[in-house]
């Protein structure tokens, strides 16, 4: 690459970045001033420190209790999600005949319809399912974190697993006919051989996986009936005022809603990145 184009390039990444933080800065920034020192002096000046955002948006949005059920629903449905995708996927990379590329796209199909279209078959045929009274107050799958945890595994099941799919066909035939050889059945080479050997994809996956569940909005809001079973992403709605709101609060609101998000990502930092770089220095 020449100079010019390099530093044309280099300006508009940088273009970009700025595009893209500045938002997310400022959000944080504001959320440690406050409300009527800003409406005073303009979101500009410089002063009006504080920290009672946090402390009144955590007590007013009650996010430790939303915090709790974003947590019973999002954890289950990774490991739920992944372990079926990790299943399929094994069999898709592994073994081949004729269905293989149907069923892989079976599972891609749910990827390509939009939520909406699927709203009233999937409120009705959840209303008409029975559960026991300790599973849901309501006696069926609505307003219970099953009908959330289903419904996230069953949309993002089909991703995961091309992913992993793709991901188990570039591991050598070589180890799999070693392990026949030692006589290993399909059970043991699924869990003891491939599911080490997948670390690196099922972590960038889990992250992916617990930021898009985490921050699911649409089906909460038409599944759930209770304010108090709303996940993390509802609880933002408590903190808009009747007449006008408080930025500032909602501002630090956000903050708090993105903490488990960043600690999930920095946590697995490490296998996300080796796992979205696979293959990439391959011929």
């Amino acid at each position: 690459m020449s100079r010019p184009r390099g530093v044309v390039i280099t300006v508009i990444v940088a273009l970009l970045a700025l595009a893209w933080v500045f938002p997310l800065a400022w959000a944080l920034v504001n959320s440690f001033r406050d409300y009527g020192y800003t409406q005073t002096n303009g979101y500009l000046s410089s002063g009006g420190w504080t920290l009672d955002n946090y402390r009144q948006a955590w007590a007013q949005g009650d996010f430790g209790l939303h915090f709790k059920n974003s947590m019973l629903i999002t954890i289950p449905a990774v490991l739920l999600t992944l372990w079926l995708a990790s299943m399929v996927a094994f069999v898709l990379a592994r073994f081949s005949y004729r269905f293989n590329l149907t069923l892989l796209g079976v599972f891609l199909a749910a990827n390509l319809l939009p939520p909406q279209a699927l709203l009233i078959p999937v409120f009705r045929m959840f209303r008409e399912i029975p559960l026991p009274m300790f599973m849901s107050d309501s006696g069926s799958m609505l307003n219970s974190f099953w009908s959330l945890i289903l419904v996230n595994t069953a949309f993002q099941l089909g991703f995961c697993t091309f992913v992993l799919s793709n991901y188990m066909k570039t591991l050598p035939h070589e180890i799999y006919e070693s392990a026949e050889l030692d006589g290993a059945s399909v059970w043991r080479q699924y869990w003891q051989l491939t599911m080490p050997l997948v670390r690196p994809a099922l972590a960038a996956l889990a992250t992916l996986q617990f930021t898009w569940v985490y921050n699911e909005f649409f089906w909460a809001t038409v599944l759930l009936q209770q304010g108090d079973k709303f996940p993390m992403t509802s609880a933002l709605n408590n903190l808009r005022g009747q007449f006008f709101t408080d930025n500032n609060l909602v501002a630090a609101g956000s903050v708090i809603v993105a903490l488990p998000v960043l600690v999930v990502f920095f946590a697995l930092q490490k296998q996300f990145v080796s796992g979205l770089t696979l293959g990439s220095t391959k011929g």
